[in-house]
């Protein structure tokens, strides 16, 4: 029976914090409280005394592997990706199934599963509906009640491929409601989006800079009052996902002030960073192509003011990176050929400590409650996911407060050559990281191989 025994650790919890030793045997946390014991002579005493305790990140939004046609993907597949994740303090991801044209979500689901199995740490697929047709509703019925799918994911841009108009984003809507499903939304105004695209374009305007204007925040904040009003008469659960403007704050927290159930997740990018990156020579602004785009400046205040008042609930990655050289340099002629997207799973938990806490701007204890509780509780894992109690599983994370290093790309575990966050000094750093009772991160080097993951969410026999 294999045992661990955590002692002294600072133990932090999205509602306490308090010293205490913790027991794992096999994959469960099976005590909590001072002066444990070991189990067996076999037990692992792990000294946890100056170190913080707290379950494993869960980053609910990120896209491994995701084809972008032409033969290409985002460079992490779920084996070099769950790598990084894991070497930064998350323990579990969920990404996505984009069924192909014509396919079944029930097939597109079985094969990306199958994609998925090479994960180092546990892993949930929120399934996106790219198409409407009569059997949809049906099919969406049989991803909830038979998969435990919990989430469908849309798009209000990109109607060219896997957007959907407006009268299919309301029968979207419908459906999950009738299924007790919440829907998760990108919010931006595609048309508009298209049609000033294709004006840059004609008027030689081709670098990355032209990204952003193609983007401007009026187009997410449109979207997002727009898709508020349909969920409003559906009576559909939203989670609008990279939330980047005071302008889509501010409409979020009205319709939830009058009863909505609408949740908020925002990027540490669009915390951290601004549009001026896309000012940057030559084609370096390619790197930081991402949607929605960096924004001005006085977004991110309005950002961390809304994580800390608990308008906003998560911030996960939106991870989806590309090498610059072979990928991004496709658009070298044409900003709209730049895949978006970039590298963040790693440094996501280092990033919202070191800015966000040591900053004043969040607390410990919604540190944990934004990476790893709120994901947990929104997506159905909790409370075996997400928190320290006795019966979860032991994904944890002993993280280091006393450590400072630099973000680089020469020294990442993502799959990718370059990262937006280069040069950021962080303060903290994982010192272990467990999941589901297996040491799979100490002092630097990954201990678990490809395939230990599990899929999070249990079909129904």
């Amino acid at each position: 029976m294999a045992s661990l025994l955590i002692k002294n650790g600072q133990v932090l919890t999205a509602t306490k914090t308090f010293i205490s030793d913790i027991l794992v045997i096999e994959n469960k946390i099976a005590a909590l409280g001072k002066n444990l014991e070991k189990v067996d002579t076999h037990t692992r005493i792990i000294d946890a005394a100056g170190l913080y305790v707290l379950p494993g990140g869960i980053d609910a939004h990120v896209h491994m592997e995701l084809p972008v046609g032409e033969g290409q993907y985002s460079s992490d597949d779920f084996e070099t990706g769950t790598r990084a994740a894991i070497a930064g303090g998350t323990t579990s991801i969920i990404d996505f199934v984009t069924p192909e044209s014509g396919q079944s979500l029930l097939d597109a689901l079985n094969e990306r599963k199958k994609v998925a199995k090479k994960s180092l740490c546990d892993y949930g697929l929120h399934m996106s509906i790219t198409v409407w047709n009569e059997s949809t509703p049906e099919e969406m019925r049989t991803c909830v009640e038979w998969e435990g799918t919990p989430s469908f994911k849309v798009y209000m841009a990109y109607k060219e491929t896997i957007g959907l108009s407006d009268v299919h984003l309301i029968a979207v809507m419908d459906t999950a409601a009738k299924l007790n499903a919440r829907v998760i939304i990108h919010c931006e105004h595609g048309e508009i989006i298209r049609y000033l695209q294709k004006k840059f374009l004609s008027e030689g305007k081709t670098s990355p800079m032209y990204h952003p204007l193609s983007r401007p925040p009026e187009v997410e904040g449109e979207a997002v009052a727009r898709a508020l009003l349909m969920a409003k008469h559906t009576g559909c659960p939203l989670y609008i996902v990279h939330v980047s403007t005071q302008d889509a704050v501010e409409k979020i927290v009205k319709a939830r002030n009058s009863g909505q159930d609408v949740l908020a997740e925002t990027c540490p990018h669009h915390l951290l960073l601004d549009e001026t990156e896309y000012s940057r020579p030559g084609f370096e602004g390619a790197a930081y192509v991402m949607s929605p785009p960096l924004r001005p400046k006085h977004h991110k205040k309005a950002l961390w003011k809304a994580l800390r008042a608990g308008d906003i609930q998560t911030a996960a990655t939106d991870h989806c990176p590309f090498h610059m050289k072979g990928q991004k340099e496709r658009g070298i002629s044409d900003f709209t050929k730049i895949p978006n997207g970039v590298a963040g799973v790693e440094n996501r938990m280092a990033l919202l400590y070191t800015y966000g806490v040591l900053k004043k701007k969040i607390s410990l204890r919604q540190w944990v409650n934004i990476c790893a509780t709120a994901p947990a509780k929104i997506f159905g894992l909790y409370p075996r996911k997400g928190t320290i109690a006795i019966g979860a599983d032991a994904d944890l994370l002993l993280w280091d407060p006393h450590t400072e290093s630099t973000i680089s790309a020469r020294t990442h575990h993502h799959n990718c050559d370059t990262n937006i966050y280069t040069g950021f000094l962080i303060k903290g750093n994982p010192h272990m990281v467990i999941t589901n009772g297996t040491i799979a991160y100490e002092t630097g080097t990954i201990k678990v191989e490809r395939g230990s993951g599990c899929y999070l969410y249990r079909q129904r026999l």
